[in-house]
This record gives structure tokens, C-alpha cells and sequence, in this order.
């Protein structure tokens, strides 16, 4: 794979993790990296640990694939801070067209992760609704709001990243349930280096564990693994259906009230209850071009790279 290549594939990801719903291990699956990048987190153990107290560093920087974890942490990392102001702007005046996008994105991804499912059996068909009913729950949740202080900001990291690495469990939603969404986005809009450094640190550590056991699964359970993937993902259109409508309110770590609970409902029901558009049209196109997008990056990028 050319260096390019791993740089837009991080790109996407970090593109993909800004938005509540969607999810960065999504992107990362339907473009064929999903089990280089669980290797190359896997590989930080204590062969890595020695190697730098050797101060082999050549051989760390081969152990750990640190030509593909740089390249891709730089493409999540441009994205993260160029696009949060951005998409910021676009959730709040023209969120309907940016979930039907999405939702094309996903709807199309749950297809190619089913495809993956060697076969069917009853373990499989229980592990896939296993895992739709799961996020549906966090898709239909309240949001708690309990997160606080230098405590909450690290275990906020852990938990988003374990729900980054899954497809179809979005970290940043994960963050607005636990009332952090605008928190995290503040302090990456305002480079608050302190607070980033303290969910960095939980993010880091909800890695190194994380990763491990979802590569005991593939290994160990792969059909069982993949159907529960394919699982979450379609459950989790639920949390980004183009019309939704806010039920419940929470008050955010920074005390800014945030969307708790936002229900699906059908268009004519969004207009009656909310009073805005629903821009049914223009959210079918980008649908249709998120299903579009997703079936040429599946073709071109889709073979999993080891």
C-alpha cells in the first residue's frame, strides 16, 4: 500500500470519528486496513518495550509498523483538527443532508460487512442480533452527563476509543451520551493541549486493551466476530437516521446543555414536531452517493490488508 494510500484512509477515519453516529473502525473496515491497524496497536507489548530500552530503534519502528501507524495518525489527526470548526457549521445548518449522507455510508458498509460472514448458522444469527440490539440501545439512550473532571476526561478516552475501534459504534457518540461531546470538540477547536493530553491517555490505554481482545475474537470466533460487527453497524443507523427529534436534555462537563435522547421519526412527523425541513431530497442524493462512495472504496480498497 503507498503511503498516500494510508494517509486518506486516515483522512476518513478521522473524518468519520468527528461525527456522533458514525464510525472511524467503519471506515477503516470497508478500506481493507481493519486487521493491519489491530496488529499494529497489538504490537506495542513488551518485545516493543525492550527494544526501546535497547534503544533499538530501528527494530521497534519495524515491530510496531510505524511507517503505517504515523501515516494514518497523521491523516486522523489533520482531519480531526482541520475539520471539527467545519463540520461543526454543517451539523448545525444542514444536519439532514449530512446524516443522509452518512447514513448511506453505513447502510452500504453493513452490506460489505455481511458479505464477510462465511456462513450462517445460529451462533451467527444470535451474535448479529446480539450486537444490532446493543447499538440500538446506545443509538436510543439517554445521555448521562455523569462524566467530570480529570477522571472523567480519561475514562471519556477510554470508552470512546474501544467504541472507535468497532464499526458501527461511533466514539463520538459515545461522548454525547456521556455529555462530552462539546467538551472534546471545544478543547480540539481552542488546541487545549492539557485536556487533550488527559483523553489522549485514556484513549491510548482503551487501545492497548481493546485491540487485544477484539483480535482474540477474529482470530479465535471470525464468523462469530464478523456477524457481531455487522451486528452494531446496522443497529447503529438508528443513531444517525437523517429525522430525528430531541426528547431529553443534558447538561454537558462544561455546563452547556446538550442533546440527550433524539428519537427517529419518519419526514412529515420531523416537520410537524421540530418545524424545519426536512430536505427529504437533497438527504435521498447523498443517501444514494454515501452507497455509491462506499461500493467504489469496497472495490478499490476492500481486500484486507494482514
Amino acid at each position: 500500500m503507498t503511503s498516500l494510500g494510508v494517509y486518506l484512509r486516515g483522512l476518513a477515519m478521522g473524518a468519520a470519528d468527528i461525527v456522533p453516529g458514525v464510525s472511524g473502525g467503519t471506515v477503516a473496515f470497508i478500506t481493507g486496513i481493519y486487521p493491519a491497524l489491530l496488529n499494529s496497536i497489538r504490537s506495542f507489548d513488551l518485545t516493543a518495550l525492550q527494544y526501546l530500552l535497547r534503544a533499538e530503534l530501528a527494530s521497534f519502528w519495524r515491530h510496531v509498523n510505524g511507517r503505517f501507524l504515523l501515516l494514518l495518525v497523521a491523516g486522523i489527526a489533520t482531519s480531526v483538527f482541520t475539520l471539527a470548526r467545519w463540520l461543526s457549521w454543517v451539523l448545525e445548518h444542514y444536519p439532514e443532508p449530512l446524516w443522509g449522507f452518512f447514513f448511506g455510508l453505513i447502510l452500504a458498509s453493513a452490506g460489505v460487512l455481511l458479505r464477510r460472514v462465511s456462513h450462517w448458522r445460529w451462533p451467527q444469527w444470535l451474535a448479529l442480533l446480539a450486537g444490532a440490539g446493543l447499538a440500538l440501545y446506545i443509538a436510543l439512550a439517554p445521555g448521562s452527563g455523569f462524566v467530570t473532571g480529570l477522571p472523567g476526561i480519561f475514562l471519556a478516552g477510554f470508552i470512546a476509543v474501544c467504541a472507535m475501534l468497532l464499526p458501527g459504534i461511533s466514539g463520538s457518540f459515545i461522548l454525547l451520551l456521556l455529555g462530552m461531546y462539546s467538551s472534546v470538540l471545544a478543547a480540539l477547536r481552542d488546541f487545549d493541549f492539557f485536556f487533550l493530553g488527559v483523553f489522549l491517555a485514556g484513549a491510548v490505554l482503551g487501545l492497548a486493551v481493546f485491540s487485544r481482545l477484539l483480535h482474540w475474537l477474529l482470530q479465535r470466533f471470525h464468523t462469530l466476530a464478523m456477524a457481531l460487527l455487522t451486528g452494531f453497524l446496522s443497529g447503529s443507523l438508528a443513531s444517525i437516521w437523517p429525522w430525528k427529534y430531541v426528547s431529553a436534555w443534558v447538561a454537558g462537563s462544561g455546563g452547556i446543555l446538550e442533546p440527550a435522547q433524539r428519537l427517529p421519526v419518519m419526514p412529515a412527523e420531523y416537520f410537524l414536531r421540530t418545524g424545519a425541513d426536512p430536505r427529504l431530497l437533497p438527504c435521498l442524493l447523498l443517501a444514494v452517493l454515501g452507497v455509491l462512495l462506499v461500493w467504489r472504496v469496497e472495490r478499490k480498497w476492500g481486500r484486507p490488508l494482514e
